[in-house]
């Protein structure tokens, strides 16, 4: 399932060594230039955009190099029964990133539809958050929808979101993370998956929700139905690693919701559209989704492609929910109460990396990041945390490198970062990316650092 995309990854611009973050290639805290002794090992780590099965297909030549990786991702423990109903809609599935949080944000956009009476977007996005919070608790998608028929007040406990629910911003309170793997056949190694709950129940919103209408004739006259979801998610691109579990999820959500009746007594309708990991694309799929009249986009995959798309989802009154967003940023971002998300904030994933970086006792530390608000807004909640923890900025180092900026773009060059981590004597790295970062490790490993397995 995984987009073959060969040597499509953008360049490296001779600015991104000036892009360090810090005072200059090749130098400390005070700008010094300094030869450091390359370490006999370095320990390698990742996060959600390439911690998957399905980023080993992405190195072209070097093997080996994903032996002992480790990493974080929004990642809650998943039933056999939710893997099993996942495999009936893509058997082939090796990944299950945000196939949770795909499966809550449609149906959270169901059920708030059904609560409000109507598939106006506007009357949706006020319901969402009351979803989450409060009312009579309810543990599937058959049994939330029957509640908001009788227009009772209900909160939602589904897959991802089964602690606290939404905060006044819409997005979760709470989350779970998971610390992954890479075993010597440079698969997750799931016997060695270990789940950290983070974030704060008491964040949740408590603000009431306008009352729920029963499902009336009258109402399912007026109410617009058939119920439209469009997809805005990563076909194609540099993060398309991540599109099957989500597109399976999705499509068990909708196969669920029209199996308890659907919404409003129509099924629901699912408009496919492909994001790209790319602002144009995105844009072009935005536009298709306006023209078709749908009322609720479910995405975009990355933080950055969402941050392009919402003045035109603002500008046509639809909702925007993406299952993967992290983007701390996007918490306060001008959205005009549409915007919505079931990952959380990388706030959160940045504590959870810095801590398992810090238990290994590195000396030295080279944060690399793909150069958008996902890459460099983790880069700086990491960094924070190390900072807090008495590493400074003789110890760690921020990298950037530029992301693919169209599908026929030449592979990203890191042979300057490389050397200049290289020089740094780093022992521990962690790569913030999608599947172009498999260059940038391969990078490393040719400028000579000692990738070895943990």
């Amino acid at each position: 399932m995984l987009a073959s995309r060969g040597s499509r990854r953008a360049a490296l611009s001779a600015a991104a060594c000036a892009a360090l973050l810090l005072a200059g290639c090749g130098s400390d805290g005070d700008g010094a230039a300094e030869q450091a002794t390359q370490p006999a090992q370095v320990r390698l780590y990742g996060t959600d955009g390439n911690m998957q099965n399905s980023f080993k297909a992405e190195f072209d030549q070097k093997t080996g190099l994903l032996k002992g990786m480790k990493g974080t991702t929004p990642l809650t423990p998943l039933s056999e029964d939710f893997k099993n109903r996942l495999s009936t809609k893509d058997p082939r599935l090796s990944d299950f990133l945000y196939a949770a949080e795909s499966y809550d944000a449609v149906a959270i956009s169901a059920i708030a539809a059904q609560l409000a009476g109507s598939t106006d977007p506007a009357q949706i996005a006020s319901q969402i958050i009351g979803v989450t919070t409060g009312g009579e608790r309810c543990d599937s998608i058959a049994a939330c929808l029957q509640l908001a028929r009788a227009g009772t007040d209900l909160v939602y406990r589904g897959v991802s979101l089964n602690r606290g629910g939404f905060t006044d911003v819409g997005e979760p309170s709470t989350a779970s993370y998971g610390t992954l793997h890479f075993g010597t056949d440079e698969q997750l190694d799931n016997g060695k998956t270990e789940f950290l709950g983070a974030g704060d129940e008491s964040t949740a919103s408590v603000k009431k929700p306008p009352a729920g209408k029963r499902q009336t004739k009258a109402v399912m006259e007026r109410s617009g139905a058939p119920l439209k979801l469009g997809g805005l998610l990563p076909r194609t691109g540099d993060l398309a690693l991540a599109y099957p579990p989500m597109a399976a999820a999705v499509a068990l959500a909708v196969d669920e919701i029209n199996a308890a009746q659907g919404v409003l007594g129509e099924p629901v309708v699912w408009v496919d559209g492909d994001d790209g990991t790319n602002p144009a694309t995105a844009k072009a799929t935005v536009a298709q989704h306006v023209n078709a009249g749908v009322h609720v986009i479910i995405g975009a995959g990355a933080s950055g492609i969402s941050r392009a798309v919402l003045p035109d989802v603002m500008a046509a009154g639809l909702v925007l929910f993406s299952p993967s967003n992290t983007d701390a940023g996007l918490t306060t971002i001008d959205d005009q109460g549409l915007y919505f998300r079931t990952a959380p904030s990388d706030i959160l994933q940045g504590r959870a990396l810095a801590d398992m970086i810090l238990r290994d006792g590195p000396s030295r530390i080279a944060l690399i990041a793909r150069k958008d608000s996902y890459g460099e807004g983790l880069q700086g909640n990491v960094r924070a945390e190390l900072e807090r923890t008495g590493h400074g900025s003789g110890q760690v180092r921020l990298f950037t490198y530029d992301p693919p900026a169209t599908p026929d773009a030449p592979p990203v060059d890191f042979s300057g970062g490389a050397q200049e981590i290289k020089q740094f004597g780093a022992d521990a790295i962690l790569v913030i990316g999608f599947g172009e970062s498999a260059r940038v490790i391969e990078a490393l490993a040719e400028a000579g650092v000692n990738i070895q397995p943990q």
